[in-house]
């Protein structure tokens, strides 16, 4: 019984300690670059929709906003502002 409980509290004791330092962000495990995966959108969305859309402004704008606004080809919202009236 006093095993069960010291080791109880040894785990509530290192949950606790930890929880402050834990950081749950996909880079730690996948090398998962926002940057990276912004950028290739903007050439996705290129080869998708050609002269519709603006590539290098894509790409500034992956650059100005440090990839944290990533498009996506089927998502009109995302991709708005890029587009090309021709």
């Amino acid at each position: 019984m006093a095993l069960k409980i010291t080791l109880a509290l040894f785990t509530i004791i290192a949950v606790l300690v930890n929880f402050g330092h834990v950081r749950c962000n996909p880079a730690i495990a996948t090398g998962y670059d926002p940057m990276e995966i912004c950028i290739e959108n903007c050439a996705q969305c290129k080869k998708m929709l050609g002269a519709w859309f603006d590539g290098p402004l894509c790409a500034e704008s992956c650059i100005k906003f440090k990839g944290k606004l990533i498009p996506e080809c089927e998502n009109f919202a995302s991709i708005s502002p890029f587009l090309n009236k021709l």
